[in-house]
């Protein structure tokens, strides 16, 4: 009888083990959920600390100080944020176009600005190289985005950032100048994509002070096309400044040509310095005088102007 209820006292503490067991298990499923909560939060802040130090690094292999920009290979597509942007000037005068330009590629748009006029960083980022070029850029910055760009800001007059600051759209990063290779006060922006120079009227619209829409699309097979159209539609000689505007530029298009495709509504004139040019010569040629010139351009009667310098006229 002894043995009879051992044996019955066995079966049933075996058969309540699974129960314990079930009951454990639910006991420890709040915690695993607990855990992989906390395991994912981790994993989040650890990308967005990553993507922070080093913006964009699934599209770069590197981070250094010293060189502008080392072309690597492209995608065949890639979207580009253009939300939470900020214009670089406000300054609306393009005065040379992304191309072709004097026998030579020019990698970016010009836009009429003058000395110590603000530049800002157009997306937020990380200055990735603040340097002199005395035969390129002059003073120059470079910004790597979270969006896959690098915009670079040239011919400034100062640095106002570092090497490794972050940034964000709208923080100062230098001043407008005439720096380095160039013929006059402007900023020369380039916006590049795994150190490709992509044609920033493509996003950017200088005119409108705005960006062309949420997204920009890159796309290899199509890119040239898009770029072609974007010039004409953005680039110098657009809708808001007249053709005369085309400064006389290699492969422009004549003036009488550009007056025909010109809107009559256009209001900003520009003329560049041709050599033995003064103010009083220009003045006359353009049907104006010294002193709306002066005004116009921020400028003295006694300013020694430069072959290649762009004033406005009206």
């Amino acid at each position: 009888m002894k043995e009879i209820k051992i044996i019955v006292a066995t079966l049933m503490m075996l058969m309540t083990l699974p129960t314990q067991a079930q009951d454990l298990l639910a006991r420890q499923a709040p915690i695993d959920r607990k855990m992989k909560a906390v395991d994912s939060v981790a994993l989040i802040r650890l990308i967005q600390y990553e993507q922070f130090e080093s913006p964009a690094a699934d599209l770069y292999e590197d981070w250094e100080n010293h060189y502008a920009h080392r072309a690597t290979a492209v995608p065949d597509s890639f979207r580009i944020d253009l939300r939470n942007f900020c214009m670089p000037t406000d300054s609306r005068v393009l005065t040379s176009n992304f191309g072709s330009r004097w026998g030579r590629q020019h990698k970016g748009l010009d836009i009429k600005v003058y000395i110590g006029d603000t530049i800002r960083a157009a997306f937020p980022g990380k200055v990735r190289v603040v340097r002199y070029e005395a035969g390129g850029y002059g003073n120059f910055v470079v910004i790597r985005h979270h969006n896959g760009l690098e915009t670079i800001y040239g011919h400034m007059s100062k640095h106002l950032v570092k090497p490794d600051q972050d940034v964000k759209a709208g923080d100062p990063i230098g001043l407008g100048g005439n720096t380095g290779r160039s013929t006059g006060s402007h900023l020369h922006f380039e916006t590049r994509l795994c150190g490709v120079a992509l044609n920033p009227a493509l996003m950017f619209d200088f005119r409108n002070q705005d960006v062309v829409g949420d997204y920009y699309l890159f796309r290899k097979n199509t890119y040239s096309k898009e770029s072609a159209q974007a010039t004409r539609l953005r680039g110098v000689g657009g809708s808001s400044v007249a053709m005369e505007d085309q400064l006389d530029m290699p492969g422009s298009a004549s003036a009488a040509t550009a007056a025909k495709q010109a809107p009559r509504a256009a209001t900003t004139r520009l003329h560049k310095v041709k050599k033995g040019e003064t103010l009083y010569s220009i003045a006359r040629k353009r049907h104006t005088t010294v002193d709306a010139i002066c005004k116009l351009n921020r400028i003295s009667k006694n300013t020694r102007l430069k072959m290649g310098q762009i004033l406005k006229y009206n």
